[in-house]
């Protein structure tokens, strides 16, 4: 199918553009100034949308996953992203200060509890602010489940999307070392803090393009070329959690952790082709989740733009409501 084509029919699911009737900045501390918005309606059903990454932003799209006339759609760009300041910075950014930040938002905007929406990284980010305040979570909304394990980064950073695509695995990979691709994920860290801001930018580039070209199950395993700045903030925010397992105490903690949020009701919506975040972490999620329930989306890869994806998303927040 044309590309162009599917993301029409990925746009005809969504409801209208609507604006923010709310936009701020938010001094979180630490130097740290976060972006967020709100829209739909003021009194509305709140939700939070967690943007993946580590490192992507959010955008206005995002808003149009919800009904605006029933949510109140909460938006923001975490430490370091899109349009929080400092841009791209890597200091005092960590997952426990992204959950600390969601619980400032939360405070000042006098929402008792809400619905957590996130995809991807924002999945991971979800499960991990609901296991650290299950009583302010109302309902989880996950797609492309990732949960920071070992097993995904070695997946995705070890050869193993690789040997499904391994012409864009070679091109990754070429500008590293044969003697230092046992760990690219450490062999790309030194070049992305080198300091030296045009090598940053070349190798945040390749990193970025290898995640973007296998981001649709339509993907011919090339993408265009990021922007050079946003391309560096992008794979340096990603890289830095990367490196450092999401700051998790570890291996495996959210699967580990998941009878504290085993009461919440919750839908994960998931690619069955997603090549970036194997669907096996989905399943293994909700076999451990009383309260949730697992779509396998049978024609979709990662993205949240595939049609399958953003159809069943919208489904779901449309029955959530009724149930409201």
């Amino acid at each position: 199918m044309d590309k162009l084509q599917d993301q029409k029919r990925a746009v005809q699911y969504l409801y209208p553009p609507i604006e923010p009737f709310d936009q701020r900045m938010i001094d979180v501390g630490q130097g740290h100034r976060i972006y967020v918005e709100q829209s739909g309606n003021p009194q509305g059903v709140p939700v939070v949308v967690c943007h993946g990454g580590p490192g992507g932003g959010s955008s206005p799209a995002m808003r149009r996953y919800f009904n605006p006339d029933i949510y109140r759609v909460i938006l923001f760009d975490q430490r370091g992203c899109g349009r929080s300041r400092p841009y791209a910075s890597c200091e005092d950014n960590t997952t426990w200060h992204l959950v600390a930040d969601m619980e400032q938002i939360r405070r000042l905007l006098e929402i008792e509890d809400w619905m957590v929406f996130g995809g991807s990284w924002g999945a991971t980010l979800s499960l991990i602010y609901a296991q650290a305040h299950p009583g302010r979570v109302r309902h989880l909304i996950l797609r492309g489940v990732f949960l920071m394990t070992q097993a995904e980064l070695d997946w995705f950073y070890g050869g193993g999307a690789g040997k499904f695509w391994p012409e864009t695995w070679a091109r990754f990979v070429s500008l590293i070392p044969e003697n230092e691709r046992g760990d690219i994920i450490r062999a790309y860290q030194t070049r992305l803090f080198s300091g030296d801001v045009s090598e940053e930018i070349r190798f945040g580039r390749a990193w970025s393009a290898w995640e973007n070209a296998l981001a649709s199950i339509h993907s011919n395993g090339r993408s265009g070329e990021s922007p050079g700045e946003y391309a560096r903030a992008f794979a340096r925010l990603e890289n830095h959690y990367f490196a450092n397992h999401g700051f998790l105490e570890s291996d495996g903690q959210i699967l580990a952790n998941m009878g504290r949020i085993s009461h919440i009701p919750g839908v994960i919506v998931q690619g069955r082709y997603d090549m970036i975040c194997p669907p096996v972490m989905a399943w293994r999620l909700n076999e451990l989740w009383p309260e949730g329930k697992l779509k396998m989306i049978q024609h979709a890869g990662h993205a949240l733009s595939e049609p399958g994806i953003s159809a069943e998303l919208v489904k779901v927040m449309n029955r959530i409501a009724e149930e409201q």
